[in-house]
């Protein structure tokens, strides 16, 4: 057959009449979508009922919620959008929690929700619920389709704005008559938004300024977020940090955008970053943010945040630019464009000996540390083991609290696309189900889940996912018998008034790992987390890992609420410490 009538087919198929729900499975094969997450229901059992025809890969989630968590951990490591359907009323209202996240947290997803025929739209029918007004403070955008004409424009506008500029979940509601009701698939048509034009590219005067104010500083450093892992700019930034010999900060997110191993990096910054990165934005002269947005758990009291520092900020999102910290040097623009531009400007580089000087003495003096203790599990010893087994290559995913700091602390990312956790929203239950999407993402990776024994709770249905599709994620269970973060907080800041925060009574994990046909294996001491760990990794299968790990151990450095960076409390100069 020839190229021009292979062309001819291709433009009559996009352009033949269809129902709806066949419109929209058309439109997923155009946009190459490998995989969605899922959960059927009344107002989606046309679309379901052209799934079953079409042959899509589609993941059966436990729980909306499950499916959600599953999309945005294979948008954070494939960085193509993730798909989510569900049906209408309480099916939507299941995934508000993963939208806020994936909104705060920067992350492509193109989610499908039921509704109600239109004709019953505002009558309280059966499982009616709002989700238009509901999802639009927490989407990027959100559509109600009413007419069958408008579904392909509204589908790829969706594709389009979830991926563009700033990444960001897109939320369709499609009316079950909507998806019966048949119309002319036509995909072909361009995307025209006017009000929806991203700046992608510096502009070359602010380039200019920032390369004049890099030559005279004498104390620069760089704060490195999500959004150099989201522009694919790990390799420029690497490059303009050693251009410039300009050391390197990380935010929770942006870990893994540089490497943890580089002379130049400091660590991770703000509430439980390392001395060396905090005090390193207390003193500088010269902050260049890149791809952040100045998180309150990063910037601490903003009162007492780089108080001696030029601030220049480089974001795709203006919004973000002097929302919270005063920049006098403004770029929006994408990180990789605007670091490329920076690179290919050859500026002068700053003198900083006497800076990296000081650093270097800051980090030998005061490095992270614990206690070691015999006949316990101390939990940061628990991810340098895992660390150590997995040579730094894996993907770890994580719950909050605890756990999730002492992972991003002592878990050394030398790899962008090998973290996935959740950031701006804090969302207990978000990393087994994220280990799901992440896995599906990159099947040749090493995938850890390290959750909370309270977080890991919340989703633990998703065990069944596993299992069923075999997917070989190792999940580790912090178990220290209590929300870990609230009891923390409750004995520095409430008199060790533990309201509601500790859990003795726990199911046997080991046995629910055996419910769910996987294998579970339990340990209470060092030697025992070594053994099962080997075990465990030696295995292609998936596995459940309880760790019963010293229950009152807190995470430290420590910025408490309302103090500056330099106000960390919990740290020991080395000669103090047995690490």
């Amino acid at each position: 057959m020839t190229k021009m009538k292979v062309e001819e087919q291709e433009k009559a198929r996009t352009k033949a009449r269809m129902s709806g729900s066949l419109m929209l499975i058309e439109a997923l094969k155009e946009e190459k979508v490998e995989v969605i997450f899922g959960y059927p229901g009344g107002a989606v059992l046309p679309l379901y009922d052209e799934l079953y025809k079409a042959g899509v890969f589609h993941v059966l989630t436990r729980h909306e919620q499950g499916a959600i968590h599953a999309a945005e951990g294979y948008a954070r490591i494939s960085g193509k959008p993730g798909v989510v359907i569900a049906t209408s009323g309480p099916g939507a209202t299941n995934i508000v929690t993963g939208l806020t996240d994936a909104m705060m947290d920067s992350l492509p997803l193109v989610v499908f929700t039921g509704q109600v025929a239109t004709s019953v739209i505002g009558s309280d029918a059966f499982q009616e619920a709002d989700v238009v007004g509901i999802t639009m403070p927490i989407t990027k955008h959100n559509y109600q389709v009413r007419d069958i004409s408008e579904l392909p424009r509204i589908i790829k506008e969706a594709f389009h704005i979830a991926t563009t500029g700033r990444p960001g979940p897109v939320l369709i509601d499609i009316p079950k008559d909507i998806t019966t009701a048949e119309g002319e698939f036509d995909y072909d048509q361009e995307v025209h938004l006017p009000g929806y034009q991203p700046t992608t590219q510096p502009n070359h005067w602010q380039i200019r300024r920032l390369v004049e104010a890099v030559s005279q500083s004498k104390r620069p450093v760089i704060l490195a977020g999500a959004g150099v892992l989201h522009a694919n700019a790990s390799n420029e930034l690497r490059q303009y940090a050693e251009q410039q010999n300009i050391p390197v900060i990380h935010t929770l997110l942006g870990l893994g955008g540089f490497p943890a191993d580089h002379p130049l990096f400091l660590g991770m910054a703000g509430m439980h970053g390392t001395y060396t990165a905090n005090m390193a934005l207390c003193e500088c002269d010269l902050l260049i943010n890149i791809g952040a947005r100045f998180d309150d758990r990063v910037t601490g009291n903003l009162k007492y945040f780089a108080p001696k520092a030029t601030v220049a900020h480089i974001d795709i999102d203006p919004a973000e630019i002097g929302k919270n910290v005063p920049t006098k040097i403004p770029i929006v623009s994408d990180a990789k464009a605007a670091l490329q531009e920076l690179i290919a400007q050859q500026g002068k580089p700053a003198d900083t000996a006497a800076w990296l000087k000081q650093l270097d003495e800051w980090k030998r003096r005061f490095p992270l540390h614990y206690e070691p203790e015999a006949g316990t599990i101390k939990p940061q010893k628990l991810i340098e083991m895992i660390y150590e087994m997995t040579n730094g290559e894996a993907i770890v995913t994580t719950d909050v609290g605890q756990h999730q700091m002492w992972a991003a602390q002592y878990y050394k990312f030398n790899r962008p696309h090998r973290w996935v956790t959740s950031g701006g929203l804090g969302t207990m239950g978000f990393g087994l189900p994220a280990a799901i999407g992440a896995q599906l993402a990159d099947r040749s990776a090493t995938v850890v889940s390290i959750v909370g024994d309270g977080g890991f709770q919340m989703t633990l249905q998703e065990l069944s996912v596993i299992q069923e599709l075999g997917l070989p994620i190792k999940i580790v269970i912090v178990n220290n018998q209590a929300l870990g973060m609230v009891r923390q907080w409750q004995e520095l800041f409430y008199d060790k008034r533990y309201s509601h925060s500790l859990i003795p009574n726990q199911p046997d994990f080991v046995k629910l790992a055996e419910a769910y046909g996987m294998l579970g294996l339990r340990a209470k001491t060092e030697a025992e987390a070594a053994e099962v760990l080997k075990q465990a990794f030696a295995m292609d299968g998936p596995v459940l890992l309880d760790f019963h790990v010293r229950a009152d151990e807190n995470v430290y450095p420590m910025v408490a609420p309302g103090k500056g960076l330099h106000e960390m409390v919990g740290v020991k100069a080395c000669e103090e410490s047995s690490r």
